[in-house]
């Protein structure tokens, strides 16, 4: 579901590259958006209003649209026997989903919601009836990256992490990318620019806050990301401190992390805990990863950690990750995990 937007169309790719298990991907949409021409798996198809029986026989139903059409139709895909997978943080703000990071499992098991049930011993799933079946939420790539850059210093206990995220204005959807590019464009022309999505201007600037009429605000976004963020650790790992700026850059989460330690860290360790989460460390005389480096890639890059100039025992850890595809990589992971090893009904 929102198979036209930029999530949806990351997660129709994803799927087809990593060959999953499935006998048809069914395309749906907003009416507006129904007759859409476009492709699955080479061959040319159209996207689907949704209507009641868009959800009959489907194994997975992926929301990866607005949150209001993931809040009107999840139950409806529930009560055809769908799973649900929710990239839209719908379900996970109404604590009715597992939220899940499948790349952290080995560290930190999936967060039952408060309707979710109780999560098997191996962490995989609540039981399930057929008339029900699972819901789970795929974080977002703010929380993705958060929660990853934690679990992996948590192996080596910090006194303290702080985390600066520079969202993309890919997050607003296409919505956002065409205000940026507008506003680019209108500025180096000396004309008016576009303010609709973030009532402010994105272009050629760093914002610590949106306009008075953007919603949600700055301030929100940083909320939401810190309380997902915050859930998904539940303790099991310090909650780090978190400051969002609104860069100007269509793709691509980056993260400026600090953590200061009892003593010194060893920077092989540090590099060896993010690795074994499945982040991809530079090698030595390589250069920093950036926006347009990670394009296309699943996983969260960082550069080779470096110690501060001026503090003795604190670290600079340097990430950037292709927001959507790391968003759309985590659903399907998701489903993956479930295909391999389905929950107990």
């Amino acid at each position: 579901m929102g198979a036209s937007s930029l999530r949806g169309k990351e997660l129709k790719l994803v799927l087809e590259e990593r060959n999953f298990p499935a006998g048809d991907i069914v395309l749906l949409d907003e009416p507006v958006m129904a007759g859409t021409l476009t492709e699955v798996g080479g061959e040319p198809a159209f996207i689907r209003a949704l209507d009641e029986e868009s959800f009959e026989g489907a194994r997975f139903a992926f929301f990866a649209g607005s949150q209001q059409d993931a809040e009107q139709n999840w139950r409806v895909a529930q009560r055809s026997g769908a799973t649900v997978v929710d990239l839209t943080g719908t379900l996970a703000a109404s604590g009715q989903s597992t939220s899940w990071i499948p790349a952290l499992s080995t560290v930190l098991l999936p967060r039952p919601g408060v309707h979710a049930g109780k999560p098997e011993s191996a962490g995989l799933a609540p039981a399930a009836t057929a008339a029900e079946a699972i819901a789970y939420s795929s974080p977002g790539s703010g929380v993705i990256v958060a929660c990853t850059v934690s679990a992996a210093l948590s192996k080596l206990s910090p006194l303290r992490t702080v985390q600066l995220l520079f969202p993309p204005v890919s997050e607003r959807d296409q919505a956002g990318v065409d205000e940026l590019e507008s506003q680019t464009a209108n500025l180096l022309s000396f004309r008016p620019i576009a303010q609709s999505v973030f009532d402010a201007q994105v272009a050629f600037n760093l914002l610590a806050g949106y306009g008075e009429e953007c919603k949600p605000t700055l301030a929100e976004l940083r909320a939401s990301i810190a309380r997902d963020t915050s859930e998904y650790l539940a303790g099991r790992v310090a909650m780090p401190a978190l400051q969002l700026v609104q860069a100007p850059i269509f793709y691509g989460y980056a993260v400026a992390a600090y953590a200061e330690f009892a003593s010194p860290p060893q920077r092989e360790q540090l590099e060896a805990a993010f690795a074994s989460l499945g982040v991809k460390v530079g090698a030595p005389g390589e250069p920093a990863p950036n926006n347009v480096s990670v394009a296309g890639e699943g996983e969260i890059h960082i550069a080779r950690i470096e110690p501060d100039p001026s503090v003795a025992n604190g670290v600079w850890i340097w990430g950037v990750a292709d927001n959507l595809r790391l968003a759309a990589v985590n659903a399907v992971r998701i489903a993956e995990e479930l295909v391999a090893k389905p929950p107990v009904q």
